[in-house]
């Protein structure tokens, strides 16, 4: 089990948005210098219209 202090999703289903979210995960992680990347997931999904891109941080405070 993970010792975390909180988890924060990135969702995104349009191509533009997808081509996006690393520069917002980064600027998210830059935003919080006060916690630190424990683990994260990355999930893609699909139907017949979208696909979804998921990208799952776990993270903790630091000390």
């Amino acid at each position: 089990m993970l010792d975390v202090t909180g988890v924060k999703v990135f969702s995104a289903t349009k191509a533009k948005e997808r081509e996006l979210l690393g520069e917002i995960i980064t600027d998210w992680i830059r935003s919080n210098p006060n916690y630190d990347i424990i683990d994260k997931i990355v999930t893609q999904s699909s139907d017949s219209e979208f696909h979804c891109l998921t990208i799952t941080l776990f993270y903790k405070a630091k000390a």
